[in-house]
């Protein structure tokens, strides 16, 4: 970062003749979980390049299927760039997925498009003859137009803003392996266009069992895709109206301009190049911009509502280094630096294909307008608060909040521009995130230990704790006055203070850093025991002693929160719906954005009041139990019910078990005691238990759980296979903070001996309430191959397009390595169900560790398939796959390669078999909130003031052509629920907007493990257990996520983008262990 000084020189360049074209239920506020990537467009195919040429097309003749840097060609250009896209430019850090550049399709049609997307009014127009044609090859060029063909006047001198356009391909869920990783070979997810197009076509068939479900053919590449347009809004349930947290934005009547922007020296940061530019338009605005206000990325654009006076101009701008002086003062000289600015003009746009877009009359949205949009309301946020992502934090916000070891709090808030069908929308949401303290380094190393470091020696795990903990972190030096400069930590030395000595001239005088420090800035060193903090390179490394050390502050911690932490900061981030309303509003009234200059000079007005959006409440489905019980069905009522006198609907067996005790707080009469009453419930609750233990519970100690677990199986088997008797069930009571004990186990019963495991807290042992027995119940029964309940539309054969014939649902997710843990795996996991068979219901479970592709996704589906053909005789005949973990900039990649592995798995089952597909993305991770239109009226909202469950949206806040709906379908239990949103991206099923949402909302009450509706459908929710127990296979610490011992706190805390599951350096990756074979039929991850 530098300080501004106001000096600085405009000189003219030569003007260019080129152009050139960015589950909880209910619950909480997100802490903000830090940047995410953003950019590039929706890439379809491997290596495909981005919609080339679709844009241009129909403008007179010039620029067809523009491509490299943005060289345009009188007549349509040489052929090489006829047509192509390209990469597309990707930026880091620039937010949520909602606005990843969506690449699209660019079809080639002469006039204009396809008539579905356009009115006759529109089509043909712009000239007789065709305009580009189709490109000569789907690999991209360097930089691809994007757009489709639209309606066009006469031909343009310039060419308009294109679309983000294409990034080259990569593994929808996981990057390839970069080179040096010690993989020479190719990505496995690489494809060839033309072997692609090849597998398509190949499977592209006709169910012959039904003239009416044609199967469409599945395109060659996104060029020809289009995601379903919405088949009708939704009428079933009571309606009402519902409050979103979006705020209308009127499109402005603007002539928008972009400019390409080069600084040198080139620098990485953000900060610096925001510095650069504002002192350019402070010192130039009038004189030499025209009285334009610019609006500035950080990086390489900047947009003017108009054009400059130039079409390419060098400035230079002199600013002075915030390392040095901060208060100036005696014998003091800032240091100033140089910086050469070039602005050239690159492209233009009239908003004309976002007004389009709103309308219905083009297909994609065109991303690099909205981004325009985007930036100029993030100018001003940007020179006030922090930014992280598309959020905005700042200590000034809210009461800051400790967390614990040397981190807080800070409050802020989100905020992104959104094309929806009341047009372009504003969404702002509330936030926080973990900040760390502006601390002496001495009190943050105190709180990070938990210990006055005064007292002993730092140990070995003390110093990689804080090396951890302060690596990258930026520092200010405090013992030279009003010279506060800053570093950056590369490290700790390995040397006490005390010891540490360095040459201070040519001579080779020596002196330690004591005696340096006291004898030039006459300051003594009091914690000569600790190391020093090490600033610059190895190769000339400066010692700066932490005691003359503060944290800079504003600085965001990326890395990875402790379970206290998390907690803490939950704590801060929840709150309830009309507190956070309130918050939104005083957010949007503080913006000020009516007053906001950057706004006024581009014609941008928000509304300051919630939309009001029409809903409805779904109704509840009525759950069947066993006939044997008091109560045979219940219908739930606020997205809840419990077990009083009902049984389950298929009890399972448990006539051998055993149990072991890990926590040295619970005598053996306690253990007894309480796998007796857990062995009642499960009586009580429908299964077929034993009482008794084969054997008496065992007392081990958490370091031998790997001995105590293979002795004590051993040992019931002994007794057990003599009578041709297996071991069912291992109950496992475990201390209440255990680490990783918890995953070892998981691992050990799982994967080597074949054991399905229920683990429980001491907490719970000793207070043993019947709510808790129950649920753990419910808990075994599905792990020992019961089912808990099934929808009575189910037996009686009335859910429509699933019951009339057989229907397997998938659910599909991808967990990710946490923040800082780049050598782990990402892992895919995929879950499928049947909704009712006869009486027979069946679960299964696979997962696949991803490295370097997808390739064996289709092997997953096979064995799926295969399951459900050996459980219920009979081939499906619909499949409906709920995928989560996708962002928007993933739609086409993800349904791509996931679309051909189901086709191809189908296909290897049996030949010609193509049973129609219905493709559903599930969206936990985003911004949109709704809010009851009275808070006050019971009737509307539940016990925590959350709306109903049920609660359904597919108008005004969606999107404005495709299919697509918001579902809150739980009821809330503390904060403010946030609903799923579902969006369709392939569908042979044909489903209304009634269908698939009411067959959502039902799936959402079959939720194993609880009796309560729940956030998302449960097979995209197994999928998410399964895949976060597999990481428990791979690391032996407890994860922060997925299913955990009983009551134990979960969290989803998934990324939703494309997380890298390459390997760091040369560290292999562990595979995964096989299951065992009678673990994977059942619920084992329950």
């Amino acid at each position: 970062m530098v300080k501004k000084k106001r000096t600085g020189s405009g000189s003219t360049g030569e003007s260019s003749g080129e152009a050139s074209g960015a589950p909880g239920h209910g619950s909480s506020q997100r802490a903000e979980r830090g940047p995410q990537q953003h950019g590039g467009g929706r890439g379809w195919v491997p290596q495909q390049g981005g919609r080339g040429g679709g844009q241009y097309q129909g403008r007179g003749g010039h620029y067809q299927g523009r491509g490299g840097q943005g060289s345009h060609h009188p007549g349509g250009g040489p052929p090489e760039y006829q047509g192509r896209g390209g990469p597309g430019s990707h930026h880091s850090g620039g937010g949520p997925p909602d606005y990843q550049g969506r690449g699209g399709s660019g079809s080639h049609h002469p006039g204009g498009g396809p008539p579905e997307y356009q009115p006759r009014d529109y089509q043909g127009r712009g000239g007789p003859r065709p305009r580009g044609g189709m490109p000569q090859s789907y690999y991209g060029g360097p930089r691809g137009s994007g757009g489709r063909s639209v309606p066009s006047g006469s031909s343009r001198t310039v060419p308009e803003l294109h679309q983000a356009p294409h990034v080259q391909y990569q593994a929808p869920m996981v990057s390839p392996t970069p080179s040096g990783a010690g993989s020479s070979s190719q990505p496995a997810a690489e494809v060839s266009s033309g072997q692609v197009q090849q597998q398509f076509q190949q499977l592209a068939t006709r169910d012959q069992s039904s003239t009416s479900q044609a199967i469409q053919i599945a395109p060659p590449s996104s060029k020809s895709v289009r995601f379903p347009l919405r088949p009708g809004k939704g009428t079933y349930g009571d309606r009402c109206i519902v409050k979103a947290n979006h705020f209308f934005a009127e499109l402005p009547d603007k002539d928008l301009h972009q400019y390409d922007v080069s600084i040198t020296p080139e620098v990485t940061s953000r900060g610096v190049n925001r510095a650069v530019m504002f002192e350019l338009v402070t010192l130039y605005r009038y004189s030499h911009l025209g009285g334009r206000l610019p609006a500035y990325d950080g990086r390489k654009s900047l947009y003017t509502a108009g054009p400059l006076p130039f079409a390419s101009r060098t400035f230079e701008i002199t600013l002075q280094d915030e390392e040095d002086s901060l208060g100036g003062g005696q014998g003091t000289q800032r240091r100033e630096r140089l910086f050469r600015v070039v602005i050239k003009f690159a492209a233009r746009a009239d908003l004309h294909h976002l007004a389009m877009f709103l309308a219905g009359r083009q297909a994609d949205a065109p991303q690099e307008a909205l981004q325009v949009l985007d930036i100029v309301l993030r100018e001003l946020p940007t020179t006030r608060y922090s930014p992280v992502g598309r959020s905005f934090y700042s200590p000034n916000l809210g009461r800051r909040q400790q967390l614990g070891e040397g981190l807080e709090s800070w409050r802020g808030f989100y905020q992104s521009i959104r094309p929806t069908q009341m047009g372009l929308s504003l969404n702002i949401d509330m936030s926080s995130t973990a900040f760390i303290e502006p601390l002496p380094v001495i009190d943050f190393v105190a709180q990070l230990l938990n210990r006055d470091i005064s007292v002993r020696p730092l140990s070995d795990s003390d110093r990689v704790k804080i090396k951890k903990a302060l690596r990258g972190v930026k520092v200010e030096v405090t013992h030279r006055g009003n010279m506060r400069r800053k570093y950056r930590i590369s490290g700790l030395t390995s040397q006490a203070t005390r010891e540490l000595s360095f040459p201070v001239d040519d001579r080779g005088t020596v002196k330690t850093v004591v005696q340096y420090f006291l004898e030039t800035y006459g300051f003594s060193i009091q914690h000569t025991t600790l190391p020093c903090l090490q600033v610059g390179n190895q190769q000339r490394p400066n010692y700066l002693p932490m005691e003359v050390c503060k944290i800079v502050e504003g600085q965001r911690y990326s890395k990875r929160l402790n379970e206290k932490q998390i907690t803490a900061l939950l704590k801060v981030t929840c709150q309830r719906p009309q507190e956070r309303e309130l918050d939104i509003l005083r957010t949007v009234s503080h913006n000020a954005y009516h007053e906001d200059q950057y706004a006024q000079e581009f014609g941008i007005k928000i509304d300051e009041r919630l939309a009001s959006v029409e809903a409805r409440v779904l109704p509840p489905p009525r759950l069947k139990y066993h006939d044997s019980g008091r109560e045979k069905d219940v219908l739930p009522r606020v997205g809840q019910w419990n077990m009083m006198n009902k049984k389950m609907v298929n009890g399972g067996r448990v006539n051998n078990w055993a149990c072991i005790n890990f926590s040295r707080n619970v005598q053996d009469s306690a253990a007894r005691g309480f796998c007796h009453e857990l062995a009642i419930m499960c009586q009580i609750s429908g299964m077929d238990f034993a009482l008794e233990p084969v054997l008496p519970p065992l007392t081990a100690r958490p370091e031998h759980v790997e001995r105590a677990l293979k002795a004590r199986y051993q040992d019931a088997m002994n007794m057990l296979r003599p009578q041709g008797r297996e071991l069912d069930l291992l109950i496992v009571i475990l201390p209440d903070n255990n680490g990783s004990l918890y995953g070892d186990l998981k691992r050990i019963c799982e994967t080597d001996l074949g054991l399905v495991s229920q683990c429980c807290l001491t907490k719970h042992v000793f207070k043993m309430s019947k709510q808790y027995l129950a649920n753990v119940a419910l808990k075994i029964n599905v792990k020992v191959g019961g089912r808990n309940t099934v929808l009575v539309d189910a037996l009686t054969r009335r859910i429509p397009l699933v019951s009339d014939r057989p229907t397997i649902i998938f659910g599909a997710d991808v967990t990710h390595p946490h923040p800082g843990e780049d050598s782990s795996p990402s892992i895919a996991a995929v879950s499928a169900i049947t909704m009712k068979i006869g009486q027979k219901f069946y679960q299964v479970t696979m997962w696949l560790l991803l490295k370097t592709g997808l390739k064996s996704l289709s092997m997953l589906d096979w064995e799926l398939l295969i399951s459900f053909k050996r459980a219920t005789g009979q081939k499906p005949q619909r499949i409906i796959f709920y995928r989560d973990g996708v962002s928007e900039g993933q739609f086409y990649q993800v349904l791509l390669y996931e679309l051909d592995a189901i086709r191809k798995a189908c296909a290897s089952l049996e030949p010609n078999y193509q049973p129609p597909v219905t493709f559903v993305v599930v969206q936990k991770r985003h911004h949109t909130r709704l809010f009851a239109n009275n808070h006050n009226d019971q009737r509307t909202v539940d016990r925590s003031g959350n709306i109903l469950p049920g609660t359904v949206v597919d108008s005004k806040i969606c999107h404005p052509t495709e299919f697509d709906f918001y579902l809150c379908s739980h009821a809330g239990i503390q904060g403010t629920s946030r609903p799923a949103h579902y969006h369709v991206l392939w569908d042979e099923n044909k489903f209304t907007a009634d269908e698939l949402q009411t067959l959502t909302n039902n799936l959402c009450y079959t939720y194993a493990r609880c009796t309560r509706s729940v956030s998302i459908v449960p097979p995209a929710y197994y999928a998410h257990l399964a895949a976060f127990r597999a990481r428990f296979y791979m690391e032996p610490e407890t994860s922060d996520s997925g299913s955990m011992a009983s009551g134990a706190a979960t969290s989803r805390g998934l990324p939703p983008g494309v997380r890298s599951a390459r390997v760091a350096g040369n560290v292999a990756v562990r595979p995964l262990p096989a299951l065992k074979e009678n673990v994977k039929r059942v619920m084992f991850y329950c």
